[in-house]
This record gives structure tokens, C-alpha cells and sequence, in this order.
């Protein structure tokens, strides 16, 4: 909130206008602050407006700074957030919702090309937290934790630290150049990794560690297996191992003709890949309907555009030596697939399953009072705490959406609660606002202006190589972007108010302080709040 604005249990006592000469004051006008839907929505929960009124500014810096405080991978979320924030986002109604993660990754890229670093905590709170997991949760809760004065470290079985982010999102997505340097960053805090180290009994490791609390985030990493009957089992192979192959150099003989099981991203990612790896046919064979399908809408038809073909209403029966026997689907009064008896035939060398994936949580079983549902910890919604005090719990390891901006929304609520933890003091929920919604703006102050686009690779040149697809925005093209912000919910000094103020009752206090009314002068005649663009004005009845 700022300073200069008051809430009502800080207005003055007006009770004397009600003496004054002309028709008495029912109403009062007063700034407030609401929230925007974009900042809502983030999972991550970015301060969005503010650092998009930053770049508008052409403060980048200081926007790269205000955006990682809440989330310290702006380059890798510009590129594979799903951008609920744009979703929610009020401009969509006009012209087009503003393009938040081509400007975020704008920022991400500018900071690394010129190496902007993470400020170090000038103290030191002496306890020790040990993070299990170098994924978007455990390196989000890792930064979070160090910036509070902790010191951490981090513990994961892979060669190196990054997760599904770097063992599961193709290059094309996430070039891993942009990768290491986020995750450098991190470690440039003095953040340990470790990797390499499959951890098998948590509170050995903890107390030989003499580490005070641990943050499990160890991502979902195996696949959910089904049995088909098969001729040749080596012709399967599961999509999460099949991705993690080819993300470490590996590039796997799979035929010119692959079939993938199964209707979520992983399986848009490894029929992508495919086409890559050479596959002229790349089929996608999904037991529900287009609508039904899990995969995000952007990923079905990048994948359709590369030559995916989609197969709906259909289950593998069986692998035989060339081809595979799928039956045809229907949907039941409920909407769920059922068999129908009637079969036909795919050719396939390959089989890829991509049925969903699990937690390997088989270690933590073994802790007294720790509970699970199915593969997934329990934890205490609020804080994350699992039900052994100093354990918390985070990303794919708890019941959530398995994204990694979700992730990284849990690594910092985690941290933060941690924290409180360590100090044994309550962790404070900051009060949320009222939501700023459409039909709260006054739209007619904002002209056209179209949402801008970002460059992309041909259909038919990305699928030789593993290139990046999307570009990225020029320095003006960002700018242009941020500043179709519409600042839902919060003043950003129009002057409209102080314009259309018949009584001059409005006062403007400076560059960045915006105004406070005189109630002296101040009649309740409401014009301030009717021409205000972004209802950062309210009319509450006089006390």
C-alpha cells in the first residue's frame, strides 16, 4: 500500500461539514488499492503490475530486480510458464492480453546477458536447511532461503541440478545455455549442490548434515506404467526416460514411425521430439476427445503444426511385431471412455508411454508419522509442513499441478514459512485486496493497441534440429508491451482526477506519490471516481 494513502479507520472527522452552507456530504471519495488480476493469478505470486510499470518506466533493471523476488527464473518462466496471468489478464477484453511472459522473458535474457547477480543477504541467521531435489521447487525454496540468511544445500540424484526443467522440457523450449545461467545464479549466493546423490535415509543425512529443517522437492520422475500385451517388450519405452536420454546427449533408434500413449504435455514433448529424432509418422493415440485432453491447448497445436498427428478415442490392446491393435472409443452419458469392440491397426516401431508420472517417495516411507496419499506427501496446505515437525514439502511431491511455475510458488511459501519456523514465530498471511475486474475499469481511456507478437521458427524448419522455436522481444517491442499494462486497481498518475475535480479538492503530492484529497473542499460529488480509468477511487458513505 502507499504511504501517502489512507485507509478508512484514518479518515478525518468531517462530522463539522454537516454545518457548512449547500447540500450536506453523504458520500466520500477515497484512493485505494486493489489487486490486479494478473498478480492473482500468478502461482508464483510476481508483483506483475509493478514490474511491468518499471520496464514501462525503462527501469529494466530495477524490474528484473522487483520480478525475482518472487520468482529468480524470469528467462526460463518467459519461455515455459502456460501464463495463467494472461488469462486473467483485464486487456484481453480490448485488444489482446498484454504478452507478460515475452516481457519477463525479456528481462530474464537482458539480465543475463549482462550479468546481473542476486544481492547477498548482508547476515547470517547460523541454521542450516537441507533441500532434497535441484528442481524449479528445491531451487526456488534454495534462493528464497538463502536470501533470508540460511545456509542451504541441495541434494539430487541427477548429474546436474535443473530437474524435469532440464531432464524433461526439450531445448527447443528451454535452451539449456539459458538454464545453467539461472540455476549459476543461484549457486553464485553460495547455495550447495550436490548432485549426483540418491538420499535414502533423510534423517541419517539430516542429523549427520547437522542440518536444522529440510524442504523435500523431489519432483515426479517416474512413469506411471500399464501392461500391453506385447511381442516385443523392447519396442516400449516410457516417455519420461525417453526424454531424459535424449536431454543428456542421447540420441535413441526409435524407427521412422512412433506412437506415444497417452494426451498430457509429456506426451506432446516426446511426439515433438520424435519428429526430431527423425519420425516421419509421429502419432499421438489419446483414449478421450480433443476437449477432454489434458495437454495444454498451445502444446496440442505446436505439436499438430509440426505434423503430430492425432488419433482420439482410442486405447493401445496390443503391440505386435509391426503394428499396434487399438480399440475404438466412445464416450458414455458421463463423458467417460468406454470400449466399443471394434479394433483397428497402426504401424509403429516405437512405442512411447506417457500416462502420467509419480513421486519415487519409497525413502521417505521409512520416517515415523510422515503421511501419503497414493505417491504424494501430506502437508499442511498453508504452510507445507508435512506432519513431522521441520520437514516441509513442496512442487511435485505434494498434491498440486504439476507445472514448474506452480513449483517455484511452492519453493518460496515454503521458504518463507520455514523460516518463521526456524525463528518460532507465526508466519503472517499478507491481507489480500479486492480483485480489480473488468467491469470495475473505465476502458474508454485506453486507446487501441495491439498485443505484440513474438518471432517463430517455420513448421517445417523445427522439426530438423532442436533450435529454439519462439524468439524473443526487442528492447522497444518490450517496452511497447509493458506500457499496454492498463493498471487495473492502482493509480499510475493520469492526473484524471485532479483534472476533473470541480472543487480543486484534489491535491497532487509529486512524481510517485500521487495525490490526497482536501475534504475541506471536497463535496461527494463523485466525478473523480466516475472518470477514473483503473479504479484506484472509492465513494464509501461518510461517517
Amino acid at each position: 500500500m502507499d504511504p501517502t494513502r489512507r485507509d478508512m479507520t484514518e479518515l478525518p472527522d468531517l462530522s463539522h461539514a454537516a454545518h457548512r452552507a449547500g447540500p450536506v456530504r453523504s458520500r466520500m471519495p477515497i484512493y485505494v488499492d486493489l489487486l490486479p488480476p494478473c498478480n492473482q493469478a500468478c502461482p508464483a505470486g510476481e508483483n506483475i503490475q509493478e514490474w511491468l510499470r518499471l520496464v514501462k518506466a525503462n527501469e529494466d533493471e530495477a524490474a528484473w530486480r522487483e520480478l525475482v523476488r518472487n520468482n529468480p527464473f524470469p528467462a526460463i518462466h518467459g519461455r515455459v510458464c502456460y501464463h495463467p496471468c494472461e488469462t486473467a489478464c483485464n486487456r484481453k477484453e480490448l485488444d489482446g492480453e498484454v504478452s507478460i511472459h515475452a516481457v519477463e522473458r525479456y528481462l530474464g535474457d537482458l539480465a543475463i546477458e549482462r550479468g546481473w547477480q542476486f544481492t547477498r543477504p548482508r547476515h547470517s541467521t547460523g541454521r542450516r536447511v537441507l533441500v532434497i531435489g535441484a528442481g524449479p521447487s528445491g531451487l526456488s525454496a534454495a534462493y528464497q532461503l538463502a536470501m533470508l540468511g540460511h545456509e542451504v544445500e541441495i541434494r539430487d540424484g541427477a548429474p546436474a541440478p535443473g530437474g524435469m526443467m532440464r531432464y524433461g522440457i526439450p531445448e527447443y523450449r528451454l535452451p539449456r545455455d539459458v538454464l545453467d545461467a539461472e540455476i549459476a545464479r543461484v549457486a553464485n549466493l553460495g547455495v550447495a549442490m550436490v548432485t549426483d546423490h540418491m538420499v535414502s535415509d533423510l534423517l541419517k543425512e539430516q542429523v549427520e548434515g547437522r542440518f536444522d529443517a529440510v524442504f523435500v522437492a523431489i519432483g515426479a520422475h517416474l512413469s506411471r506404467r500399464v501392461d500391453i500385451p506385447s511381442m516385443d517388450a523392447s519396442r516400449i519405452v516410457d516417455a519420461v526416460s525417453f526424454l531424459r536420454d535424449v536431454a543428456s546427449g542421447v540420441r535413441p533408434e526409435i524407427g521412422s514411425k512412433v506412437a506415444v500413449y497417452g494426451g498430457g504435455n509429456t506426451a506432446m514433448d516426446a511426439a515433438r521430439v520424435a519428429r526430431r529424432l527423425g519420425a516421419e509418422e509421429s502419432i499421438i493415440v489419446y483414449r478421450r476427445t480433443q476437449e477432454q485432453m489434458p495437454a495444454h491447448a498451445v502444446e496440442r497445436e505446436e505439436a499438430m503444426a509440426e505434423g503430430v498427428q492425432m488419433n482420439w478415442l482410442r486405447t493401445i490392446s496390443s503391440v505386435d511385431e509391426s503394428d499396434l491393435t487399438v480399440e475404438i472409443m466412445e464416450l458414455d452419458e458421463n463423458g467417460r471412455p468406454r470400449g466399443t469392440g471394434r479394433y483397428e491397426h497402426l504401424e509403429a516401431d516405437t512405442v512411447i508411454l506417457a500416462l502420467g508420472q509419480e513421486t519415487d517417495s519409497g525413502f521417505l516411507r521409512k520416517i515415523p508419522g510422515m503421511r501419503f496419499d497414493h505417491d504424494v506427501l501430506k502437508v499442511d496446505p498453508r504452510t507445507l509442513m508435512t506432519d513431522v515437525p521441520g520437514i516441509f514439502a513442496g512442487g511435485d511431491a505434494v498434491p498440486s499441478e504439476r507445472t514448474v511455475t506452480v513449483g517455484v510458488g511452492h519453493g518460496k511459501r515454503a521458504a518463507r514459512q520455514l523460516d518463521a519456523w526456524l525463528a518460532n514465530r507465526p508466519a503472517v498471511e499478507p491481507v489480500k485486496h479486492e480483485v480489480a475486474t473488468f467491469d470495475k475499469l473505465n476502458v474508454w481511456y485506453f486507446g487501441d493497441n495491439m498485443r505484440t507478437t513474438q518471432p517463430e521458427l517455420e513448421p517445417t524448419a523445427r522439426v530438423t534440429d532442436f533450435d529454439e522455436i519462439v524468439g524473443g522481444l526487442t528492447t522497444e517491442q518490450a517496452h511497447v508491451e509493458a506500457a499496454r499494462c492498463l493498471s487495473c486497481g492502482n493509480c499510475f498518475e493520469c492526473d484524471g482526477c485532479l483534472g476533473a475535480c470541480p472543487e480543486d479538492a484534489i491535491i497532487k503530492l509529486g512524481k510517485g506519490r500521487r495525490y490526497r484529497f482536501d475534504y475541506e473542499k471536497c463535496t461527494g460529488c463523485a466525478t473523480c471516481y466516475e472518470q477514473c480509468p483503473v479504479h484506484a477511487i472509492e465513494m464509501i458513505a461518510e461517517r
